[in-house]
């Protein structure tokens, strides 16, 4: 890849008192990493010094003041925050959710006005973070919030050829039954068709869908949304070309294996996917927020307060989350090129040909 034309990664701390630097420092202390991407922190050099410091690390870093001032071949960040910011290792402080804050809202910002091509977030905490800019439950419902009225935001943790997505994300067990409504299921099943063609180049999704209570409801004897909400949605998604399975009982399907037939899963609520996603794949998940116009990936741990500054945090997940990131930017940009001059349609699809077009064939001398 060109200098020119590497892609500008940008990557947000994250709550400072916990493992986001260390991911950091050690992804890139791996010089290959500047051989795809140009990255750009939105942090502070102070925040960056100090962690360096603590974990006995030398990984080399460009302190800029905005991402135009971004150089190939090295760690850049920019300032988000004052100097007298405080540090206090393990610890949830307010000081560091606005820290947070104020690198993810640069970020965003120039994200939107093209600065960067995609956004790494390190793990925040969601406490910490609230504020009256921020009171959104995380990173998904924020950035949707960001993209406009008309924008709506789909979680998928992904490893490997593996993908969940999840109906209902932050919400408390209690409410999930009531929002799991037809509406619901068609929007998300309609994102995460969308997003596994746009955003990982398959051309035909397999879906398959959780149910919500065990055993698929066992006939309506453990619950009836199957019966009047799941198996309904997913009668209708088939009929308007999305190929969708289910419901599959959420224990058995993930227990044996099942999994493996599908190119995407829906859970109905965030642990029913994600616990059995990272159970298998703690160390390499990534969190990507699918159905926006930007690309954000995370790392799929937290922010590990119990081994902050101790240099023990793996990194391998975070670099997933950067290379997932690439990925996507590349196959939304094939997919939109290979679908900008398409040709004209000679034929309607064969469920209802009886308006084909009339197509002037000459005559015969």
């Amino acid at each position: 890849m060109s200098e020119n034309n590497r892609i500008r990664v940008g990557i947000t701390q994250g709550d400072i008192n916990g493992i986001g630097y260390e991911v950091i420092f050690k992804a890139f202390d791996n010089p290959e990493m500047f051989d795809i991407c140009t990255p750009i922190v939105y942090g502070s050099p102070k925040v960056a010094a100090y962690h360096r410091k603590a974990l006995d690390m030398e990984t080399p870093y460009n302190a800029i003041e905005n991402a135009d001032e971004a150089q190939n071949g090295k760690l850049n960040i920019i300032n988000c925050n004052g100097d007298e910011v405080h540090i206090e290792l393990g610890t949830n402080t307010a000081e560091a959710g606005n820290a947070a804050f104020q690198a993810l809202e640069r970020a965003v910002k120039d994200c939107m006005e093209g600065k960067i091509d995609v956004i790494v977030t390190a793990p925040i905490n969601k406490s910490t973070i609230q504020s009256e800019q921020f009171n959104f439950p995380g990173h998904t419902e924020y950035l949707q919030d960001c993209c406009g009225e008309e924008a709506k935001a789909l979680m998928i943790l992904c490893s490997g050829d593996m993908r969940v997505a999840v109906a209902t994300s932050h919400m408390a067990l209690k409410d999930i039954p009531t929002a799991i409504t037809p509406e619901l299921l068609e929007e998300k099943i309609t994102l995460l068709n969308k997003s596994m063609k746009e955003d990982f180049n398959i051309d035909a999704p397999k879906i398959a869908v959780l149910s919500l209570n065990p055993h698929s409801g066992d006939n309506g004897l453990l619950g009836s949304e199957e019966i009047e909400v799941i198996s309904p949605t997913i009668r209708k998604m088939n009929d308007n070309g999305i190929f969708c399975y289910g419901p599959f009982a959420a224990d058995g399907f993930m227990g044996s294996g099942k999994y493996s037939s599908f190119d995407a899963i829906l859970a109905m609520y965030h642990d029913q996917g994600l616990a059995p996603l990272k159970a298998l794949a703690m160390n390499d998940g990534v969190n990507f927020t699918a159905g926006l116009p930007i690309i954000r990936t995370s790392p799929a741990h937290g922010v590990a307060y119990d081994i902050a500054g101790k240099g023990e945090a793996d990194e391998n997940s975070f670099r997933q989350a950067i290379y997932a990131a690439i990925d996507i930017l590349r196959n939304r940009r094939f997919y939109n090129e290979a679908r900008r001059n398409p040709l004209r349609k000679m034929y309607f699809e064969k469920r209802d040909d009886s308006n084909r077009l009339n197509l002037q064939l000459p005559e015969n001398e």
